[in-house]
Parts: structure tokens; sequence; C-alpha cells
């Protein structure tokens, strides 16, 4: 019998979860019962809050990593708009920091186990380091975060790489799901319950076969995404007239504000006759400024971190006397304020 675990987690998008559930149901049906759906949470049975209106749902039963079949991860439903608590990279956040993403670490390593995702679920577990380097899709607005976190971003409503199936926005879950279904169980049931649903699974699914294309869409690169901030960014007032090398260098101690909460950050910088180097700690952490570059007062570089999440961050910086500001950022997540005082 296929199994098919379907995740929940405080704050989870309802139609993410529920399409999917409803496919596999239906499948079960028709497949003389040769497959079953049950609804976990990383934690066991248990009431659990979507994001839709608090309405809350009740998961069955702990998820089993080990267990063959399939698991489905859901995206965040929150406040599109801010950069709060209730946001979708808060919600995403915190999920990502309970057991779930060691769970699903295991999941990943199975022969015998798919790990679907819709939506932001892909995200989920991109920040908790599971997809580096893997194909991917996520909703449109958080592909320039999934590809921050190591990922391969790929603009297809569904992408196959094997063990990961993962869909875009809200709505591609029955996509994703139903796609499972013909995948797993056979064209004739996944097209039996699209004639039940009256609905016809959209787009090509992306897989890495075939021949590739003879040209593709650049990815974007760090200027860009430094060039989409600007217009939502301003230093605090400070003397940056002048941009000599040493007036960057020393031992800074610095404060990000992200999103998810504030990280105390170390920054250690040299720049001599034109060569940049830097290093940031983070508690026992340490790495090196990725790219580093002086241009027009500002100091600018890549940080690839893994707490709270795993991220590849882009920073810009000006400084004036011993003070510090800027920003970082990562994808289309709200730019995170960077605040410094010299210590040394």
């Amino acid at each position: 019998m296929l199994t098919v675990q379907i995740v929940l987690f405080d704050g989870f998008d309802l139609l993410d979860a529920i399409a999917p559930y409803e496919v596999f149901c239906a499948a079960a049906i028709y497949a003389d019962n040769a497959l079953s759906v049950e609804l976990v949470t990383a934690e066991g049975p248990r009431s659990v809050t979507s994001g839709i209106n608090g309405l809350k749902i009740e998961a069955s039963g702990r998820l089993n990593p080990k267990r063959a079949g399939i698991i489905l991860v859901p995206g965040a439903s929150g406040d599109v708009e801010g950069d709060g608590p209730d946001s979708p990279p808060a919600i995403l956040s915190r999920a990502m920091n309970t057991e779930l993403t060691g769970m699903i670490g295991q999941a990943i390593g199975q022969k015998d186990l798919i790990v679907a995702t819709v939506c932001g679920g892909s995200l989920l577990l991109a920040m908790g380091g599971l997809l580096e380097g893997r194909p991917a899709v996520t909703h449109h607005l958080g592909m320039d975060v999934l590809g921050a976190t190591g990922a391969i971003p790929v603009s297809a409503r569904v992408v196959d790489n094997g063990n990961l199936v993962s869909g875009g926005g809200v709505t591609s879950g029955l996509d994703v799901a139903l796609y499972l279904v013909e995948r797993e169980l056979g064209p004739r049931i996944a097209h039996a319950v699209e004639q039940l649903f009256e609905y016809e699974r959209r787009g090509t699914v992306w897989r890495e076969e075939g021949i590739a294309p003879s040209s593709q869409m650049a990815v974007t690169d760090e200027e860009t995404n430094i060039a989409m901030n600007k217009a939502g960014m301003t230093y605090d007032t400070l003397d940056i007239k002048s941009s000599r090398e040493s007036d960057f260098d020393g031992d800074w101690d610095t404060t990000i504000a992200t999103p998810v909460g504030k990280l105390e950050v170390k920054l250690s910088i040299s720049i001599r006759n034109g060569t940049i180097q830097g290093k940031a700690t983070q508690g026992d952490e340490t790495v090196e400024f990725l790219n580093p570059l002086l241009q027009d007062n500002k100091l600018t570089w890549s940080l690839r971190i893994t707490k709270p999440m795993r991220l590849n961050l882009k920073f810009e910086a000006a400084v004036g006397g011993d003070h510090m500001t800027g920003f970082a950022r990562a994808g289309i997540l709200p730019a995170s304020k960077l605040t410094g005082k010299r210590v040394s």
C-alpha cells in the first residue's frame, strides 16, 4: 500500500495541504484502497492552527520519516505585505526550527520515499539546508529566496527531481498530487480523479531529462538584487563623503535586524592596496566574505550563513567615523537593517 503523510505545522496554508489530501483520498477510492492518507505533525497527534483565519485542523499521527511512500510539506499563509511574526518567512522559519527539518532530512535519504512540497514548503526545506544543489520550485514571490538558499530555482508548475517533487503557487497542490498519483498508481487512476474534480493538471512537469534548451535566462546576479533593494532602503545619517580604504578597516560589532529576530555578528575587515579581506563571526561560526567590492563610498559583499536559516545574504554598508550602517538581503525577503560600531 502506498502511504501518504501530509505534514501540518502552525501557520500552514490550508489549500496547500487540503487540495492534495482530497486528490489522494479520491485516488484511494478508485485504486481500491491501494493508497492511504494521513495528516501528521512532527510532534504527534494534535490540533494545528492554520494560517487562514486561525482555522484548526486535527492531525492524527506523528510524521514517520522512515515509512515508505510520500511525505508532502505545504507552505505557510500569513501577512504577505509585512515582515513581522505573522509573515510567511517568519512562520516557515519557526517550523524549520522544530524537529521537522531533521525528520525531512532523514526522509530525503530514504530510497523508497518521495518528499513533495507545495508552494512555500520547498522554502521550509531549503532554509533548513535540505535542497542545496537540487532543482525545485516555489511560489513566484519566493523564487529569489529559494535560489539564495543554494537550491536551483526552476520556473515550472511542477518540478520532478527524483525523490523530490515540488510545486509552485498555492493551487499547484492539485497538480503535484495528480502527478504523483499518475507516477505511482498510473495514468488511469489520475485521469479518473481529474474527471471527478473537473480539473486537468496544468503545465509540463519539469525533469532533468532530454535535450536541454539552447539558451536560458540568466539567473539574477548580485548587482541586480542590490539594485532592487535600493529604492526601499536608506542609510542612517552618516558622514560618508570619504571612501578611503582605511575607513572600513577593523573589527565591528554589528546587529542585523531580520524578520525572524536580531543577529549579533562580528565583522573583521582589512583593505590593503585594493585587496579586500573580510570575515563574519556569529557564535562559533566564522565565514569569509564572498566577492567584496568597495565602490561609491560603499562596501558590498556576500555571506553564506546557516543561522537562523541557510541563506546567501548580500550586504551593502557605509561608514562614518566608527559607525557602520547598511542592509542585508536575500532574494525578495524584506531587507534587514545593519548597524554596527568599530571596536578596534
